[in-house]
Order: C-alpha cells, then structure tokens, then sequence
C-alpha cells in the first residue's frame, strides 16, 4: 500500500501509518495531538482557527481554550519550535494558528476506479462527544448521592429503636440517590446541551445548567407531592423544587467552568475546593431563606407524618440544638450543594482531559 507523507524540513508525517518521524527516529506524539499537527499540516500557510480544531480535532467534545493552547505547546516541544520565533507553528492571536514550514506535498495514486485520490482521512471517529461528559456528570451526581446518603443514613440509623440499621441505611441510600442523580442528570443535560449550541460563549452553559436543575426541580416536587397527597391523603411541606434547582444549577454550572480552566491533566484541588465553596454557598442562601435542600426536606416529611420514624437530631446535637434546628439546616445545605457541585465538575473535567488526550 502507497505510504501518504507529508515532508517538511527534516519531519515526515506519516498519515496512513499515523506516525511522525525526525528522519529514523519516530516521535511519541498521542493521537488527538497527532490528528492536531496533521490538520495544520494539510492547510500549509492557511489559518486554522480555533473552532475549526475543536470541530475537527475533538470533535464536538467540550473542551477549553487551555487544551488546544497545550495541545500547541506539547507539539512545538516536539518540533524544536518556539512560539516567539516560530519555524513551523505560527500563532494568530485570537484567531487560531497556522503552519509556516515549507510542505512536500505527498504524490497520492489514482483510485482504481478513476475518480480523484485523496490522502487517507486522518481524523477517526470516536464517541459523541455530548456523552462523555454527560455520563460523567450523572456519575458524579451518583457520587454525591451515595456519600450524602450514607451520611444521613448514619444518622438516622443511631436514632431508629424500632427498624434495623442496615435498613434505615439503605433507605436513605436510595432516597438520596433519587434526588442527586435526576438533579445531576437535568443539570449536566442543560450544561452540555447549551454548550453545543454556542461551544464558545461561557454563560450560556452555565444557563442551560440552571435551566435544567429548575426543570428537574419543578418536575420532582411536583411528582413528590402528588404522590404523597395520593398515598397518603397529604401532601407534605414545601419540598425542595424549582427555586431551588435553578440556584443549585446555576452554582453547578460556575463551579463546572471553573474547575474548566485547570492546565493539569485532571482537577486541581484547589479549583475543586473553589467549586465546592461557590456552590456550598449557595447552599447556605437557600437555607437561610427557609429553601430547603435534601435534608430540609427530610426533616419537613418527618414533621408532616408523626408516625415516621425518621429523625435526624443526631445532626443537631452537634449543634446544641433540640432536634434538626436552623444551625443544622444551614450546615446540612452547604454540605449536601458543596459536595453536589465539586462531585460533578471533578468527574466532568476527569472525563474531559481523558477524551482529550485519547
């Protein structure tokens, strides 16, 4: 089979076997990096914008400027280039780049059956890139679900005389599980949906994430108190819902961006633990406001229904407080946001910098 490669200076791209080569030798250089210089390479002296390497080279995964900008970085490494005095990679400042070195262009035979040869494609199919950080989000909702779940589910379960720990544990395992990942999925949904209708402008995500934690927000209340009010002939207090959702969803979709913007190749703790405060502090907000969160509500079902077992003083006591009293609610918002938020982010920025760099 005829090699398609492309000779400049003393580099050879080798795009059928996907290899570049300083003369012998050949260069490590991953594959979405590779597929990066490749693209560069075809448009000799023409500009590559930035949303053309998004669009072609990660195809459709939401990724942020500081990854082309290392992807540009790691290949001038491996060419001896320098961004200051470039010999083979120029940049255009706000614009993207372009490839300044003198191209052989490679002699490509004529199919056999008589239409025009082209160079093998270099760029392969992967996954939708929609679904990677959308499953990534859902799992960190489910994260967060089971941490919290467990949390409460201690607690409950040092208080319930009458039914079994390990049963009061898995029940709030599960009624928390219902809550985060539905709450995750509608909030991730919102943030990646938006993102792909507008890839560079970063409120719109943020937007669409508050849009759809207040639409998961208002359907679980809804649906919640239905539900209730049938069973039980009684619905229970104002449960957590749409106000509620929009504010979380939107502090979820700040701390998404902002844990975003880290150059390592996954979350840095201290964007996580910025994430976490943004969205602990909304938290806090809600609770002061009487908005109750997962815990909130709780405590409002237990209070609607006088033969639940379900108590939550333990938190409380912590507190000197008779029972789950403001100081708890507040601490139980902040917590239950906090851990909402940075449990999302890290595992989206997780999957992010894997999908970018496979």
């Amino acid at each position: 089979m005829t090699q398609t490669v492309y000779h400049f200076d003393d580099f050879s791209l080798n795009l059928a076997q996907r290899q570049l080569l300083r003369g012998e030798q050949v260069l490590d250089v991953n594959a979405r990096y590779l597929d990066a210089l490749a693209l560069l390479v075809q448009e000799s002296g023409q500009l590559v914008s930035k949303e053309r390497f998004l669009a072609e080279v990660w195809q459709g995964i939401p990724v942020t400027d500081e990854a082309l900008t290392q992807c540009i970085k790691t290949l001038r490494k491996v060419l001896g280039d320098a961004a200051g005095h470039p010999r083979f990679i120029e940049t255009v400042p706000k614009h993207g780049y372009r490839f300044i070195a003198s191209v052989q262009a490679p002699s490509v035979p004529a199919p056999a059956d008589g239409g025009q040869g082209s160079a093998m494609p270099v760029r392969t199919q992967r996954p939708n890139g929609a679904l990677i950080p959308l499953a990534a989000g859902i799992l960190g909702g489910a994260l967060a679900g089971v941490l919290g779940g467990l949390a409460y589910g201690f607690l409950a379960a040092s208080q319930s005389l009458e039914a079994g720990a390990l049963s009061v544990l898995l029940v709030m395992l599960c009624l928390s599980l219902l809550v985060a990942v539905p709450g995750a999925a509608g909030v991730v949904s919102g943030f990646v949906l938006a993102r792909r209708l507008s890839p560079t402008a970063r409120g719109w995500p943020v937007a669409g994430a508050a849009c759809g934690g207040m639409l998961v927000g208002a359907l679980g209340k809804l649906i919640g108190v239905d539900t209730f009010a049938l069973l039980f002939g009684r619905a229970p207090g104002d449960i957590t819902g749409a106000f509620e959702g929009l504010l979380v969803g939107l502090a979820v979709g700040a701390a998404i961006v902002l844990v975003e913007r880290t150059d390592g190749q996954g979350p840095q703790p201290r964007q996580v633990a910025l994430a976490g405060l943004l969205c602990a502090g909304v938290g806090l907000m809600l609770a002061a406001l009487g908005r109750p969160l997962l815990g909130g509500s709780l405590e409002l079902l237990a209070q609607s229904f006088p033969a639940s077992r379900l108590q939550l003083d333990a938190l409380g006591s912590l507190f000197g407080e008779q029972g789950f009293g403001p100081r708890s609610q507040l601490l139980a918002a902040a917590v239950e946001a906090g851990l909402f938020g940075s449990c999302i982010a890290s595992t989206m920025q997780f999957a992010r910098r894997a999908a970018a760099n496979a």
